[in-house]
């Protein structure tokens, strides 16, 4: 079943006709003859919109209970079971009240489009997810009720319903939008003219990069030229904190204002795995940049910088956006922070916003633990404290007069050893102890100065001075080793639960699996490697990256056997022995990629020789009935004139060799839509391209049709430009498309080909009055062997469309039908005007008249 097509009324506030908007368009369906339903529309006790509801079916609404209220909301069950062809939802953003099929009103409405039923809503601007933040701060009120903005571009179309501020606020002054006693406070807060002019230059200019996304597109699609843009790719940096979702707003809108705009959300973990994140915050932050049209990338590193600037660099970003660091003043006496440190080496080529949010200054909540892998800084500091703080210790003993004791003294350097294992690990506490034990015996062990110990309960002491240091640290060190194991392995399991999600779910493909490989690990290229034996040399199944590519598993930095002939490659650094646990389940993955890519293909090409058995058994049906029927009457015809028993006449003669000539024609013409599909479906049609003039190719196309003069009016202006084409293949298109029109146009009604030019492409239009096609098998009657409604059999092989479509994108056009509006069917063939010959744009004058 095909999907429902959604249309959406976009407004910038409310009142300005979104919903009269869409019931008036309900009408105008119902009056087309159109299944239309309305599944939820509420009018607020506005007359105007009341009134529009007049006439309209309207599918009962389902009653909900919640806190002692009964209340009303779209019952999809009954919309299902009624399965109108369109049906009418108001409040596209609206939260169903608990209990409901589904939270969101959008989630509903995909459920109708999923099952094949057109939908008609109404959105405002303040209620996509993306300008949240921007309309708080125009108006001072969050929006609660927001939709995702990927579900209103996937529309099939938008509609702006615009107004000016000033006539919306006379429109809610005369009290068309709310009750009398609401006026005043709403046009004093609300709907303040300052308010009302940010919101339509939001919906304006949203609308905007809207349309020149459809621009593109049908550009792209008619080859109209080719487009040169550029790019931004933002990269959004997250810490799991709770500005994340702020930072991913602000990046998408800076999306926007680029053609092609890309958002990139990234979070960097440490290898250790330990981590202040919340896996809550980030599987928001996670959801909320995907439903912006964004993607979400997970890798690992030490250095946050360097690993942020080198994905960026990566990926070929343009621009970073960060949050100002939650840190407060005094923590910046350890370093200047990721932001200051990215903008600084960042370079020419990458600019660096710095987004404020709620959070900055408020500090950075949970301390972040540190595990054994230390660093170089924290080792050097533990060996400092280690070695250099039982010298200073003694130092400072030696000169102050104070006789603390032994005792005293053993606590004091036992203090200096802890602190070592705490910042350094085992070996600066083992060195602290055995420094400490030679300074306690030289300086503070009677006799002083000497190595001998005069009392052997000093002996004692310093032995267990020694055991209870060594033990210490010991401890210390195991317990960050413990924590480490179980952190790395938690961030581990996080990373293969997220990668078998997507791979189970066919989300991903090789490239994207290599590319997620190469960013996890922060290697130049990765590439899957495989071959047939262990003789035969090593093919490359998929690579990303950049550097010099990898022939052989043993050319590369890292190797990751998957089986006895496959395996994954990875170039840039060595991996610790540990990383190549998670690089093995990366490297099985790739494999059942890999293999179910190429189940899909086998699938794929399973499906075309069954298409093409398809075909060939519809060209027996054809050769057994519809080319046999010409055959038969030419051979009747035939066979009665060289009759010796009948005595023909004149008259007779002549009518039998008009139904020999008719069925020869005929003949013909199947044969030559036999052969053309088959050309078109090997691929040996070669267009000869030529300067051609329509007004001498189209009339020589209706010359086989029978009384031509009566059945088609040509529109066809002397004015047009030349077109670029093959002269035959398109008398041979217009002569299919026109013949087909002529055999669904009604008596009386004669079929209309206009032509006119548009840019650089000439349209030729088709028109017939005949019953139309619904838009579900518009696409199908193009396919070979497909005849639509009661077409009699006899009136050929159902080929000519195919035929036509064949040709017209063999010479660089497209064939398309739509509906004629007030019933019918047109042909609309689009073809590439001569370069020398193409139309000069209209100049757009600098102020448009009032």
């Amino acid at each position: 079943m095909a999907r429902g097509k959604l249309r959406i009324y976009l407004g910038a506030a409310p009142g300005v006709g979104k919903t009269y908007a869409m019931l008036s368009e309900a009408h105008r369906r119902i009056e087309r003859g159109t299944d239309c339903v309305v599944a939820f529309v509420e009018h607020h006790d506005r007359p105007r919109t009341e009134v529009m509801l007049h006439g309209l079916e309207e599918v009962p609404r389902k009653e909900l209970e919640y806190r002692g209220g009964v209340f009303t909301e779209m019952d999809v069950d009954a919309v299902l079971a009624r399965h109108p062809a369109v049906a009418i939802v108001d409040e596209l953003p609206h939260t169903n009240i608990p209990g409901s099929r589904n939270v969101k009103r959008w989630q509903d409405v995909e459920e109708l489009l999923a099952a094949g039923i057109d939908v008609v809503s109404t959105v405002n601007i303040q209620h996509l997810e993306s300008l949240g933040d921007v309309v708080e701060s125009i108006t001072g009120v969050r929006q609660k009720e927001t939709v995702p903005d990927e579900v209103v571009r996937r529309a099939d179309q938008i509609e702006l319903v615009d107004m000016s501020p000033q006539a919306l606020r006379r429109r809610m002054a005369h009290g068309n939008i709310y009750k009398p006693d609401k006026v005043d406070a709403a046009l004093s807060n609300y709907f303040r003219p300052g308010n009302l002019t940010a919101l339509r230059e939001l919906a304006l200019l949203w609308v905007a990069d809207r349309v020149d996304e459809y621009l593109q597109e049908y550009r792209s699609e008619h080859r109209v030229s080719k487009i040169w843009g550029s790019r931004e790719r933002i990269v959004v940096g997250l810490t799991g904190g709770p500005e994340g979702r702020t930072l991913i707003r602000r990046a998408a809108r800076l999306a926007e204002k680029g053609a092609g705009g890309e958002v990139m959300a990234l979070y960097i973990a440490r290898s250790d795995g330990l981590t202040s994140a919340s896996p809550k915050e980030l599987a928001v932050q996670r959801t909320l940049v995907e439903d912006l049209g964004g993607t979400f990338h997970h890798v690992v590193g030490d250095d946050i910088p360097a690993a942020l600037l080198d994905f960026a660099r990566g990926v070929n970003a343009t621009q970073i956006v960060l949050g100002v660091s939650r840190r407060k003043s005094w923590q910046y006496v350890f370093g200047p922070g990721v932001g200051a440190t990215v903008a600084r080496d960042s370079g020419p080529d990458l600019d660096v916003h710095l987004i404020t949010h709620d959070e900055a200054g408020k500090g950075r909540g949970l301390p972040v633990a540190r595990g054994a892998r230390l660093g170089r800084s924290r080792v050097i500091w533990g060996w400092l404290t280690g070695i250099g703080g039982p010298a200073l210790l003694t130092l400072l003993l030696t000169h102050v007069d104070a006789d603390l004791g032994l005792t005293n003294d053993m606590l004091l350097f036992l203090t200096l050893t802890v602190a070592a294992a705490l910042l350094g690990g085992l070996f600066p506490a083992l060195a602290s102890a055995a420094v400490g034990t030679m300074l306690l015996n030289w300086y503070f062990t009677p006799p002083v100065h000497r190595i001998t110990i005069a009392d052997p309960k000093n002996i004692l002491a310093l032995v267990i001075f020694v055991g209870v240091a060594v033990s210490v640290a010991s401890v210390v060190d195991l317990a960050a080793r413990r924590t480490h194991q179980a952190a790395r392995l938690r961030a581990e399991s996080e990373i293969l639960s997220f990668l078998a999600g997507n791979v189970l779910r066919g989300e991903t493909g090789l490239e994207e699996l290599l590319e997620r490989v190469r960013e996890t690990f922060i290697m130049e290229s990765a590439a899957l490697l495989e071959r047939t034996s262990d003789v035969e040399p090593w093919t490359c199944a998929g690579r990303v990256g950049h550097g010099r590519p990898v022939e052989r598993p043993e050319d590369a930095d890292v190797d990751m056997p998957v089986g006895d002939h496959m395996s994954l490659a990875l170039s840039g650094r060595v991996l610790p022995a540990e990383d190549r646990r998670v690089l093995a389940a990366f490297a099985a993955q790739a494999a059942v990629v890999l293999d179910r890519q190429r189940l899909q293909s086998e699938a794929d090409q399973a499906k075309e020789l069954a298409e093409g058995n398809r075909i060939r058994t519809a060209l027996l049906a054809a050769v057994s009935h519809d080319l046999r029927t010409p055959l038969a009457g030419i051979k009747a015809s035939v066979t009665s004139l060289r009759s010796d028993d009948v005595e023909w006449s004149e008259e007779d003669q002549a009518e039998l060799l008009a139904a020999i000539e008719e069925g020869a024609d005929r003949l013909d013409h199947l044969v030559g839509n036999l052969l053309d599909m088959s050309r078109l479906q090997t691929g040996t049609v070669e267009p000869l391209i030529r300067e051609v003039d329509l007004d001498e190719v189209v009339p020589l196309a209706l010359v086989g049709l029978p009384d031509p003069e009566s059945a088609v009016t040509l529109d066809i202006p002397e004015t047009l430009p030349m077109v670029a084409v093959d002269k035959g293949l398109l008398e041979r298109s217009v002569a299919n498309v026109v013949e087909n029109a002529v055999k669904y146009s009604p008596d009386g009604k004669p079929v209309v080909v206009s032509a006119s030019a548009l840019a650089d492409r000439v349209e030729v239009r088709v028109v017939d009055r005949g019953p139309g096609v619904p838009d579900e098998a518009k696409d199908r009657i193009f396919a070979p062997f497909q005849r639509y409604g009661d077409a009699p059999r006899g009136n050929g092989v159902g080929l000519g469309l195919a035929v036509a479509r064949g040709f017209a994108e063999a010479m660089g056009g497209t064939l398309t039908a739509e509906d004629t509006p007030g019933g019918g069917l047109t042909m609309v063939l689009t073809l590439p005007a001569a370069p020398s010959h193409a139309p000069t744009p209209t100049a757009v004058p600098a102020t448009a008249p009032s």
